[in-house]
């Protein structure tokens, strides 16, 4: 799974979702230009010293970035306010890459074409849009929900939480799912 940005011109939202990746071990990707120098003090602040922590790829362009991804056979998932999926009804896969427009404009139609799916939080009506890094947040609990891949998954598969947790066992973890739901049931 990966995280990619388009265009970011927040620093402060662009250090907090990078502090995402580096604590689910997602690879992050920056299609450039970005509205900020990556010196900058805000982005340094939000992303504390978790960037030492992330795989962090720069793309000159998207052009740069989609040719990267063709050439590495990865899915482009594109999360916008104007898709009608929402991302609850999505089947993610585990070299997906999640891509996250500009927080002030979102991506281009030509970025909208690219995407092999596009996917929309919903959201009350009248309300229009929640903030890149919350979004990406959700996005990305749902995307390795589904796939099995938090990095808790392994200790949840042993039992290590059941001496925690006296007649309850796990459920849904890597493949078996009931109702799409994963956690811990009694007995």
């Amino acid at each position: 799974m990966r995280i990619a940005l388009y265009e970011p011109d927040i620093p402060q939202n662009t250090g907090t979702i990078l502090r995402l990746a580096a604590c689910f071990g997602l690879a992050a990707h920056i299609i450039e230009p970005a509205g900020f120098p990556t010196s900058d003090r805000a982005f340094r602040r939000a992303g504390m010293d978790y960037l030492d922590q992330v795989s962090i790829r720069r793309h000159a362009s998207f052009e740069a970035f989609s040719t990267w991804r063709a050439q590495a056979g990865i899915r482009l998932v594109l999360f916008t306010t104007s898709a009608a999926t929402s991302y609850l009804d999505h089947a993610f896969r585990a070299d997906d890459v999640l891509l996250f427009g500009r927080e002030s404009a979102g991506v281009p139609e030509s970025v909208h074409r690219a995407a092999q799916s596009r996917l929309l939080i919903p959201l009350r009506p009248g309300m229009r849009s929640l903030n890149v890094a919350m979004a990406a947040a959700m996005a990305v609990g749902e995307a390795l929900r589904q796939t099995g891949d938090f990095p808790a998954s392994a200790a949840m598969e042993s039992g290590r939480f059941a001496r925690q947790l006296p007649g309850w066992r796990p459920f849904g973890a890597r493949g078996e799912r009931r109702g799409g739901a994963c956690g811990w049931i009694e007995g």
